[in-house]
């Protein structure tokens, strides 16, 4: 933003937003405090530095880099003085050469800067390389954002994102900072740097602005515009900074921001820094009554940007109290029913990062807010998190049009007809912060399906499989075939959290059917994976409660175990079915009939019975899945031919069998 954080003439100090510590609203909320560098070369720049006065220092340190002093000290501080001005061409420039010349030493901070001041000019090429650099050279543990993340396609995703929003410059804003609306029964109140004309002209040191105050104005029929601006309360308003307001539903009681104000005196903490309080008034008999500050106010913090839930009952706020994760987080309490607040609770890490989070703004659906931590599009984004069971889930950013490569805070909206307000500083306003009306275009969540083919056996892909999308009412909705890579794709796009089910056939396979549900995500790609089988279901069957591999019998020669050519024909069967069933496993049993000794048979069958299971193996299956190979003999008759009991030929040889029994099948 154009106007920066304040800082007024006592030298107090608060804690803001920044993407640019040049921002205005944000100056109102919160400003980091950046430690003293004592080194006596560098007084007169540094003094200026830490006393805000990015513009003097800049040229002060650049005095230095043109007299041969390219130090870390002094790289760092350009950097940041036109970093905090919100100068991104220039901060880009000199963190540059910075990263050029300390790259290895420099704290992840600078790469979080340097990457937003990237962003700040549209080089997001580059920015994706210093993410990189983030990931695998800076020690991230004590600073970790998504932001800075090597998320190259999340990036691209983001910036070629289709819009959800029409978006218009209102007419009210003006050269100085306009910026934070709330909904103020059928009006609407916002801050701003314009003079109301209530005090002698007073203006902050920092940019030469007068100081925020609330106003008021009146919406029209569309709510895309606003009206009729006038100040707010002569009551509310003070000869400092007033800025972020929300009122409970009936309209009757206000939350905002201030600087640490009371009694015509700044209060300071023990360092002289003046802080940002949270107050609360009262409307009665058509008047603001004075205004009292929230009882987890401190000396010592900075709390503010109040965000009311619909029924009164919660309040959200931002805060640097101890506990905070980042520079500012979103914190909650509970209003009690005397008006008393519970203590405060941090939002955790799904919507706090190191970075910064400010301007919550809730619905009974959703939160949305303002980061810098999240990824983002450059300085401040608006992001939105869905309300679940179990607390909220992972910001969504809005994307362009409605964020930008510079500072986009303070949502606002209309849940039932989609219509609000935001800020921002982007390119093409009128100066500074300005207020901006949105229209949400209606939101289609389509999906697609994408998937492949493989067959069980081999893991191998399969062409031409027939796949089939089929809706839950069992309605056909488009039919492909897959690639010689096993896979396939449907073009048909389908709804968000709806249930589908993909089919696949070929001929000598079995047919195949997957369901699956789509979620909630926007363009999301479906993937199905299949697999498929082929028809050997007939050679697998039930014998007196026993699962067989059913193959014709297998020949041996008199008296040898050799597997001949047409025995080996029919154990291929039993090859093809245990690849079929990757995790199938088998015992092998071999039985002779009666003839010849009880000893002699026993044996024989069991060389027969090893001499199959070898031969398996030998094909390409694993030896554990033979769970046993074992020879009988005549023990397990199928008839009465015992010995001593004359039969035929034929009734032998019911009793010489090999047998193929399934101990595992999955």
């Amino acid at each position: 933003m154009n106007s920066r954080p304040w800082k007024n003439d006592l030298n107090l100090q608060d804690f803001t937003k920044m993407k640019a510590i040049k921002t205005n609203i944000t100056a109102l909320l919160f400003l980091m405090v950046f430690a003293v560098q004592g080194q006596l070369k560098y007084n007169d720049a540094d003094i200026n530095f830490d006393n805000l006065l990015y513009v003097r220092a800049a040229k002060q340190y650049e005095s230095l880099v043109q007299k041969g002093d390219d130090s870390q000290h002094v790289l760092q501080r350009l950097g940041d003085a036109y970093f905090f001005n919100t100068d991104m061409e220039n901060a880009a420039k000199w963190y540059g050469m910075l990263f050029s010349k300390y790259e290895n030493v420099l704290e992840p901070e600078y790469a979080f800067r340097y990457v937003h001041a990237l962003k700040g000019v549209g080089n997001y090429k580059l920015a994706k390389g210093i993410m990189k650099i983030y990931t695998q050279k800076l020690d991230v543990s004590k600073f970790e954002v998504e932001q800075l993340k090597n998320n190259d396609e999340a990036l691209d995703e983001l910036l070629n994102r289709q819009p959800q929003f029409y978006i218009a410059n209102l007419a009210i804003n003006t050269p100085v900072a306009d910026f934070g609306t709330a909904y103020y029964k059928d009006k609407i109140v916002f801050s701003s740097s314009r003079d109301s004309l209530l005090y002698e002209t007073r203006v902050y040191e920092w940019n030469q602005q007068p100081y925020l105050d609330f106003f008021m104005a009146d919406t029209n029929d569309l709510g895309s515009d606003l009206a009729k601006v006038e100040p707010f309360s002569p009551i509310l308003n003070t000869r400092y900074h007033e800025a972020v307001a929300s009122f409970i539903p009936e309209g009757n009681v206000i939350y905002f921001t201030r600087n640490n104000y009371s009694n015509q005196t700044l209060g300071r903490d023990g360092e002289g820094t003046n802080h940002l309080k949270m107050y609360t008034s009262q409307l009665q008999g058509g008047e603001w009554t004075g205004a009292t500050e929230v009882s987890f106010n401190n000396e010592e913090y900075s709390v503010g940007q109040p965000a009311l839930s619909p029924d009164g009952k919660k309040l959200y706020f931002v805060s640097d109290m101890p506990g905070s994760i980042g520079g500012t987080d979103i914190f909650v309490v509970d209003i009690r029913r005397d008006g008393s607040f519970s203590q405060p609770r941090n939002l955790g890490p799904t919507i706090n990062t190191s970075g910064r989070e400010m301007f919550p703004y809730i619905t009974e659906e959703k939160l949305y807010f303002a980061s810098d931590g999240h990824l983002g599009l450059g300085g401040l984004d608006v992001f939105e998190s869905e309300l679940g069971r179990n607390g909220f889930r992972a910001p969504n950013n809005l994307g362009k049009p409605l964020n930008s490569n510079r500072d986009d805070f303070a949502y606002i909206v209309n849940e039932s007809t989609q219509r609000g307000y935001f800020s921002s500083n982007r390119e093409g306003g009128k100066g500074d912060d300005d207020i901006y009306s949105f229209q949400r275009m209606e939101e289609t969540c389509e999906q697609t399906v994408k998937g492949s083919v493989i067959r069980k056996a081999n893991a191998q892909p399969m062409v031409n499989v027939v796949v089939e999308l089929v809706s839950a009412g069992g309605a056909s909705l488009e039919r492909t075939a897959t690639d010689p890579y096993g896979a396939f794709s449907f073009t048909t796009v389908l709804d968000c959290e709806e249930k589908y089910s993909v089919q696949i056939s070929k001929d000598g396979f079995i047919s195949t059917e997957k369901s699956f549900s789509t979620t909630t995500e926007k363009d999301f790609v479906n993937n199905v994976p299949m697999e498929i089988t082929k028809k050997l279901n007939k050679l697998i069957v039930r014998e007196n409660g026993v699962l067989k591999i059913k193959i014709d019998n297998i020949y041996f020669d008199l008296n040898k175990a050799d597997i001949r050519a047409d025995a080996a024909q029919e154990l291929n069967k039993i090859v093809e079915v245990m690849k079929e069933y990757p995790k199938m496993v088998i015992k092998i049993e071999a039985h002779t009939d009666s003839r010849g000794s009880d000893r002699y048979n026993e044996t024989l069958s069991d060389k027969r019975a090893k001499s199959t299971g070898s031969y398996i193996i030998s094909q390409g299956i694993q030896a554990h899945r033979i769970e046993s190979a074992i020879g009988y003999g005549e023990k397990t008759l199928l008839n009465h031919c015992k010995n001593g009991i004359k039969c035929t030929t034929e009734e032998h040889d019911v009793n010489r069998r090999s047998e193929f029994i399934i101990v595992k099948l999955e």
